[in-house]
């Protein structure tokens, strides 16, 4: 006999929600049960759209659904989630987690009391050339991350750091599996009320730097990781999936020939770049399908609270750095 299907819902359908209810209602397994939307035009149009019901309330969503996402602005993050979590949901909560720590400790400890899953929307974390880097990176030392955005509205309720410089904040801590030593961080304001372009360098007590820049004020989209180990230097692109790689062993190679005279001195034409062959795949339909498969299996999510809040405190750490140096 087969499972019965997990019934899933979402909670705000705005810009950025407006993609979970496509993804539920296409995933095997899963059962798009409905919505809530403060917007009753955002909410008839969704729902028609996907043949779904609006809710009147977040209990009830929470009551009618096995796991709801929370796509609302970052500073409604913990209103939505705790009466979510009281009605007996499991929750993907769009990163970051909250908009404070102490928000944060009260939707993990509710989840732990109700004994509920609370994946975070890290969603890079399901992005192809993460899985690429979680195998071929073992020792980084190194690490440089770029990721820009052209300035809109959306998103501005926090600082550049909790809205896009989060997501590599998140990698860099998977990656580099150590405590951080010590932060140092500088952003300026230009068109809102927080930090538009942003700065991080962190040292890790392995050794390892990141430095990590975000801007929201861009001419372009860019969304870039670069990583230094001792075997390899790898370049990739999240945004495309796409990237290259150059190994040690060939550098050597391309010195021992250049002293015998194989090929010209500086001719780094000659060390082979090795495009990475990566699978493409849609990050978000990778991710809902990891969090129901959770959920369903009763297992923790490859990116749960404890990760979520990790990325928090860091940023947080940033952002009121460059706060202070702001006064």
């Amino acid at each position: 006999m087969p499972s019965p299907k997990i019934k899933c819902g979402v909670a705000g359908v705005g810009s950025q929600g407006q993609h979970p209810p496509r993804n539920y209602a296409s995933l095997p397994g899963a059962e798009l049960a409905g919505i809530y939307e403060t917007s009753d035009a955002r909410a008839a149009e969704i729902c028609a759209k996907h043949n779904c019901r609006r809710f009147a309330t977040l209990a009830e969503l929470g009551a009618a659904c096995d796991v709801v996402s929370v796509v609302v602005p970052t500073d409604k993050h913990a209103e939505v989630a705790l009466p979510l979590l009281g009605a007996g949901a499991h929750l993907l909560i769009e990163k970051p987690l909250c908009a404070s720590l102490e928000e944060a400790e009260r939707v993990l400890a509710a989840a732990q009391a109700a004994n509920r899953v609370v994946q975070v929307g890290h969603i890079e974390h399901f992005n192809p050339v993460m899985a690429f880097l979680e195998k071929e990176i073992d020792e980084p030392r190194y690490i440089t991350a770029e990721r820009l955005a052209p300035y809109q509205t959306r998103g501005t309720e926090v600082g550049v750091v909790l809205d896009l410089m989060i997501h590599d904040i998140g990698i860099v801590l998977a990656l580099v599996k150590s405590p951080i030593a010590k932060i140092d961080s500088v952003g300026i304001n230009v068109l809102s009320k927080s930090e538009d372009i942003a700065n991080a360098r962190i040292q890790f007590q392995n050794g390892c730097v990141a430095n990590l820049s975000a801007s929201r004020m861009s001419t372009k989209k860019a969304r870039e990781i670069r990583i230094f180990q001792g075997d390899a230097y790898l370049s990739l692109d999240f945004m495309n999936q796409a990237g290259h790689l150059v190994k040690k062993s060939d550098i050597i190679a391309y010195g021992l020939k250049m002293k015998i005279g194989l090929v010209k001195a500086g001719d780094l034409s000659a060390i082979p770049v090795r495009e990475i062959p990566i699978e493409k795949g849609e990050p978000l339909a990778l991710e809902l399908a990891h969090f129901v498969e959770s959920v369903a299996k009763a297992k923790q999510p490859k990116v749960g609270g404890a990760l979520g809040k990790s990325a928090l405190e860091v940023a947080i750490t940033i952002t009121e750095q460059i706060r202070a140096a702001a006064k």
